[in-house]
């Protein structure tokens, strides 16, 4: 699994958070409708196009729910959703993606695109796709958690240090962490589990 396709699955919730971040308050519709875009555009343009990616799906959803909340809000009410909801939507995505771990793994969708078929099946694949589904989504709610202690902060200080370190710096770098986690992970499976079977062989 190649980290630009997990770069890719999480890009309307970067764009999402981006604009929430720095569009005024009466335009998070704005932010919800164009990450409900790159969510559709992601979803149109996954291959195989069915069955559709379990996470591009519940981004279009979430998205598109927000959307139309910015939209039809009254003005006192989108002011919450603008910093409360642009900050907290990783909490609610982090937490879908491990709702849906016994059901699908969201990431085995995706290894299955460069995982041969008779693979799918195997107990080394299921495990490395459930711990990076768990961790995938223990890092998006973490990196929620971390954006609405930024605006809880943000509202009771002048100072931009913390809104700064906790909005982009922290979240930044729980991704990068992650993108390298998901490289190397899966290869230290195997490459244990070959050595293991090695072993075995061996001392038959």
């Amino acid at each position: 699994m190649k980290p630009v396709t997990l770069i890719l699955a999480f890009l309307p919730l970067v764009v999402f958070s981006v604009l929430a971040r720095f569009l005024p308050h009466g335009y998070i519709g704005i932010a919800g409708l164009a990450a409900a875009v790159v969510a559709l555009i992601a979803v149109l343009t996954s291959r195989p196009i069915w069955p559709p990616k379990i996470l591009n799906i519940c981004s279009l959803a979430l998205f598109t729910v927000t959307a139309i909340l910015g939209f039809t809000l009254g003005k006192n009410d989108d002011r919450w959703l603008a910093t409360w909801g642009g900050a907290g939507v990783g909490i609610i995505l982090g937490l879908i993606i491990l709702a849906l771990i016994p059901v699908m793994p969201f990431t085995e969708q995706f290894a299955r695109e460069s995982v041969p078929q008779a693979e799918w099946s195997s107990p080394i694949f299921k495990k490395i796709n459930r711990v990076l589904s768990a961790a995938w989504g223990v890092a998006i709610f973490a990196v929620g958690v971390s954006r609405v202690l930024a605006a809880a902060i943000n509202g009771h200080t002048t100072h931009r240090l913390p809104e700064t370190l906790l909005g982009l710096i922290v979240p930044a770098g729980i991704i990068v962490y992650m993108l390298k986690f998901s490289k190397s992970y899966p290869d230290r499976v195997t490459h244990n589990a070959s050595a293991h079977a090695s072993a075995d062989h061996s001392g038959r």
